[in-house]
């Protein structure tokens, strides 16, 4: 019986954890404050007990994968390679 009381204040903590970070976040997009890290953490709390946080978080990495994939595409604009000490000290 003590384990299940302490299972079920686990999950009440979960929460009233992530619903406090997530309108906290939601009240930093428009004041000063990182909002869009404390969304994401509190969603990521949510998702442990909710399946619509979980969906919505596989949806924001899907999302942010494309965006950054879109933004710097590996591979096709990678710096050249700078010389090294061992290189400029080879005689040629």
């Amino acid at each position: 019986m003590l384990l299940r009381t302490v299972e079920q204040v686990r999950r009440v903590f979960l929460v009233i954890a992530g619903f406090t970070l997530l309108l906290a976040g939601i009240v930093m997009l428009v004041t000063p404050g990182p909002g869009l890290v404390v969304i994401l953490l509190g969603l990521s709390l949510l998702a442990a007990e909710f399946v619509w946080a979980r969906r919505l978080m596989n949806r924001l990495k899907r999302e942010g994968q494309r965006v950054r994939y879109a933004v710097w595409r590996p591979g096709k604009d990678a710096p050249a390679k700078e010389p090294t000490e061992s290189d400029e000290l080879t005689p040629s």
